[in-house]
């Protein structure tokens, strides 16, 4: 099978899990990584991971199917940074969702569903590490399912959108206690958007590791 994974940050969490993915099946599969939609060929699947550009139909025809993972129990949690909100949010249980792109974002034919489970201690390093693992098991279930699966269309019952995040997301209050932001800690990518406080007029980085 023709593969190619479309993923638009090489610094992403998920980047290493693809790359060793990759490696352990060549044997059977033909698979590319790359970077930019400028760089997409042809082939059987294109799968969209961790990916910010737009596919159009010139790409999309090329593919015999293009499918996507989101980190939520689509019709919910449409947008950006799914499993950062429903962190934020207080809950600990995190779906996936394997699904068809359309012209309307996240709102394609599902595949199939998974999730697991936080116990509520787990940094963003761990997090994102179990985000990628459940990531793999489902562009396995799409090759292994390919000729027979039966997606399913979106209903828009339940349906519901999370805003893009910012770099000002991750500010802390300094009024507030660690517990209050704990999941905030938690949660931010101290290279890519660490938290931070203002004080006096400055602006501080925290980060917390586990010992």
């Amino acid at each position: 099978m023709e593969i190619t994974i479309l993923c638009s940050n090489k610094n992403h969490p998920v980047f290493p899990h693809l790359l060793r993915w990759k490696s352990q099946n060549l044997d059977s599969n033909d698979i590319s990584i790359v970077n930019k939609t400028s760089d997409v060929k042809n082939g059987d699947i294109l799968f969209l991971i961790a990916c910010s550009e737009i596919i159009h139909d010139e790409i999309k025809n090329n593919f015999k199917k293009v499918l996507c993972i989101h980190e939520s129990d689509l019709p919910e949690g449409k947008g950006w940074s799914p499993c950062v909100h429903y962190i934020l949010d207080g809950k600990n249980k995190i779906p996936l969702t394997l699904f068809e792109i359309s012209e309307k974002i996240d709102s394609g034919n599902i595949w199939e569903k998974t999730s697991f489970e936080l116990e509520g201690h787990e940094l963003h390093d761990e997090i994102n590490n179990l985000v990628s693992i459940h990531t793999i098991e489902l562009m396995n279930f799409a090759i292994k399912n390919f000729n027979s699966v039966k997606p399913m269309p979106q209903s828009n019952i339940g349906e519901s959108f999370f805003p893009r995040r910012f770099p000002s997301d991750s500010e802390l209050d300094i009024n507030k206690s660690i517990l209050e932001q704990f999941n905030l800690l938690r949660i931010a990518d101290e290279s890519r958007y660490p938290c931070f406080f203002m004080h006096n007029g400055h602006r501080y980085k925290i980060t917390i590791r586990k010992f």
